[in-house]
């Protein structure tokens, strides 16, 4: 007889950079801008407008953006998100990770812990209700990527409501 699936939960937001200096931001951008669901054009083309256009100069103005927003304790989303995380591991008997889609916690980390605490049916919650397709799309194709590296791991998401 099988066991029963655990299951844990998921929850994804679309990300921060790790911190608000330029090269952080630069990186930040780098990988949300290069991702074809954000910017919807041929790689050759989306390319070229990132690594010419916009990696240049954009990262400065927006670290200094950034600076502005910035908490003590780090980026308010990733802050606000854990906040989230920690409410709803309180009224929940299973497992709760946090995962953001690009840069860190990264979705595969999440993903490891939830597996090392024996979760092998995965609920993945988007952070964010609506759909678009440069944030809810991207973030469940990501999990859903990431997951191949977990074989026997089931997936169920939130529809965007």
């Amino acid at each position: 007889m099988t066991a029963p699936a655990r299951t844990g939960v998921l929850l994804v937001n679309t990300g921060s950079p790790a911190s608000s200096t330029t090269a952080d931001v630069r990186r930040y951008l780098g990988e949300f801008l290069m991702d074809p669901r954000v910017l919807d054009t041929p790689w050759p083309i989306r390319f070229c407008v990132v690594h010419f256009a916009i990696l240049p100069r954009r990262p400065h103005e927006s670290a200094e953006a950034y600076r502005r927003i910035w908490w003590p304790e780090g980026s308010p989303l990733i802050e606000i998100s854990r906040r989230v995380q920690a409410e709803l591991q309180k009224r929940v008997r299973v497992p709760v990770e946090l995962a953001m889609r690009y840069q860190n916690p990264s979705i595969e980390c999440a993903v490891a812990s939830l597996t090392a605490e024996g979760v092998d049916d995965v609920l993945v919650i988007p952070l964010f209700p609506h759909y678009a397709m440069s944030s809810y799309e991207s973030a469940v194709e990501k999990v859903r990527a990431d997951l191949r590296a977990f074989p026997g791991m089931t997936l169920e998401v939130v529809p965007p409501f």
